[in-house]
């Protein structure tokens, strides 16, 4: 009987299904985490007859066919970029992103990863990095004279120096922007590299035509919705019971057949 393999499919998407929830929900309160959601495809179907086919010597046709769905698969886990609400934390080293863009990081082996995570520190040199001590792009140095800092809206960073008036210009924060950011490939620790899903990347200021603006002493909060995702919890907890039930079935069925006399 195909009910079985089918309702071992359907549990085993639905297991799939329970593990993105329960991800999300274990990042409700990462920085800057972007929600997933699992999408899922009908397999191929097995033609008993054919709609359309010959029904009889005069030209009649089957008006509707007889096809069998041979159960389910996962066919992608998609990641949906919509804003996280900012959140205060009068930190002056902490930015939040409203609108399109990522921050711009270097790595060890050369690489350039994006992030929304704008949590960022002081190394031992004065430079502003990530919490794994990653170099932002344009790399900006702090003078050990700071007494303050402050990031503007388009990413300027300005330090208060000691004896000086006019606050100075250490640099500007520069963006990138993915046509398709939902196709990155997650490195966890909030990074991301860019794929030929997403496209290449385009830089520029924040503020400007296609990126969003900063906000200094903020941090962006994920965007999951705890109760959607409890909800989703619920409905694949019946879906999965469900296709268990169907197994319990087939195999109520079969015990039948094979105690015939």
């Amino acid at each position: 009987m195909r009910s079985l393999d089918i309702g071992a499919l359907g549990m085993m998407a639905q297991s799939t299904n329970v593990d993105v929830t329960s991800n999300n929900i274990a990042n409700m309160t990462t920085t800057g985490y972007k929600r997933q959601r699992a999408e899922f495809q009908d397999l191929l179907y097995q033609d008993l007859r054919r709609a359309g086919s010959p029904s009889s010597d005069t030209g009649t046709i089957v008006p509707v066919g007889v096809q069998v769905g041979m159960g389910v698969k996962t066919a992608a886990i998609g990641r949906y970029m919509g804003q996280g609400s900012a959140t205060l934390t009068e930190n002056e080293l902490d930015v939040a992103l409203q609108g399109r863009g990522f921050f711009q990081v270097d790595l060890p082996s050369g690489e350039t990863a994006y992030t929304r995570d704008g949590t960022f520190k002081l190394d031992g040199n004065g430079q502003i990095v990530t919490k794994d001590g990653y170099a932002i792009q344009p790399g900006i140095t702090v003078p050990n004279n700071a007494k303050s800092i402050t990031i503007n809206g388009s990413g300027e960073v300005f330090a208060e120096i000691d004896g000086q008036v006019a606050p100075q210009n250490l640099g500007q924060i520069q963006l990138a922007t993915f046509i398709n950011p939902a196709g990155m490939n997650a490195l966890g620790d909030n990074l991301f590299l860019e794929t030929d899903a997403s496209g290449t990347p385009t830089t520029g200021t924040a503020g400007s035509v296609g990126f969003g603006k900063l906000l200094q002493g903020y941090l962006e909060s994920s965007n999951v919705n705890v109760v959607q995702e409890i909800t989703n919890l619920i409905k694949a907890q019946r879906a999965y019971e469900m296709n268990s039930k169907s197994i319990s079935t087939t195999d109520e069925m079969l015990g039948a057949v094979s105690n015939l006399r």
